[in-house]
């Protein structure tokens, strides 16, 4: 197999490795009775992830968490003192907020509710708001639906009009092919010692399950399991001798090493990098968001404002070396900009066994 088709093929992930945290609050010297209370400590985004992971597990007390990425630190969003002050001396910087957790998930699942094909919907915790987005497919009763229980949430909700459609991304072209349809490998991973790669689930459903490395060329995967709707990833078992390193393309003659994967954290900037618009950069809006594609719901996924357009599918969202999710679907285009939601990692490899080898 040739150097060129081998780093189009290799956006890749081995291994379940999750990056150790390794800041916490920082100390100063004892100079008066009472300590200086701790300020936010230094954190990479891999650090933060783990981090607010552990800091938000209390749904009615905390509301999210985002990284600020001037800064380097993780804001927590809070609801009273004594889970600011267990905050601040974790590391993290607390930042009280009118709703919790709790209350935006009731808000999100009654959206979810009414939810119709050309709606997304997630919690963002920069706003303390859940965001409901409808395509430009939305409109007349079911637009005006959607506008009164957004209204009724007060100020818990916002909705917002997004141009284009929200749609899975996949087509004909040229990177792993099924038939005439064309999706981008996403990671590589080991499942039982046996060497297998995660795709979106899409793929599999809408395309098929015998993938190529070249349109009509020989088998190289066939897919093994996948979710759609609901979730949005596929686990195909490599048929083929070729190689499967772990690293993503960069599409400039080189590759980044993925050694761990984790889960995204808001504001945080990633990459993505697919078989048709090759690698584009942006950050973290949401987690947890629900998308109505005209196939059906999806939920758990990430939301980006990375650009990515038909045959991107399944290609792979990352982080310096952490692997973070798999493209599902979305609108707009790499020209004019848009949005793109993207399956996350971690659950796929939960879900089908796999690791990081």
């Amino acid at each position: 197999m040739s150097t060129q088709r081998a780093s189009r093929r290799s956006l890749a992930l081995i291994g379940v490795g999750v990056v150790a945290l390794v800041a916490g609050p920082l100390t100063t010297a004892n100079t008066s009775a009472a300590d200086p209370a701790p300020t936010p400590a230094t954190l990479t985004s891999s650090s933060a992830s783990k981090l607010a992971h552990t800091l938000t597990a209390d749904p009615a007390r905390t509301a999210g968490a985002y990284y600020d990425t001037p800064g380097k630190k993780l804001v927590v969003n809070v609801l009273d003192d004594d889970e600011a002050d267990r905050v601040r001396d974790a590391g993290a910087e607390p930042r009280h907020v009118k709703h919790s957790q709790a209350q935006l998930d009731a808000v999100q699942r009654g959206v979810g509710e009414r939810a119709v094909p050309g709606t997304a919907r997630g919690v963002d915790p920069m706003l303390n708001k859940v965001v409901v987005t409808a395509d430009s497919t939305v409109g007349g009763a079911a637009l005006n639906r959607l506008k009164q229980y957004v209204a009724d949430q007060g100020d818990k909700a916002v909705l917002k009009r997004t141009a284009g459609t929200f749609r899975p991304l996949v087509r004909g072209g040229d990177a792993i092919y099924s038939g005439d349809s064309r999706c981008s490998l996403g990671f590589n991973v080991v499942k039982d010692g046996a060497p297998y790669f995660l795709t979106a689930g899409h793929c599999a459903a809408l395309a098929g399950r015998i993938w190529s490395e070249t349109e009509g060329g020989p088998v190289i995967g066939v897919v093994e399991d996948y979710r759609f709707p609901g979730r949005d990833d596929a686990i195909v078992e490599y048929v083929a001798d070729v190689e499967h390193p772990s690293e993503v393309n960069l599409y400039n003659g080189s590759a980044q090493e993925i050694t761990g994967a984790r889960e995204a954290v808001v504001g945080e900037r990633v990459q993505r990098s697919g078989s048709t618009t090759q690698l584009h950069d942006g950050s973290v809006l949401a987690l947890n968001t629900s998308v109505s594609y005209p196939q059906g719901t999806v939920h758990g996924l990430i939301q980006t404002d990375v650009c990515a357009e038909p045959g991107d599918s399944g290609g792979s969202m990352f982080a310096d070396r952490d692997a973070l999710g798999l493209t599902s679907g979305g609108t707009g285009d790499c020209t004019s900009g848009g949005q793109t939601f993207f399956a996350p990692v971690t659950d796929a490899l939960t879900h089908y066994g796999a690791e990081i080898g």
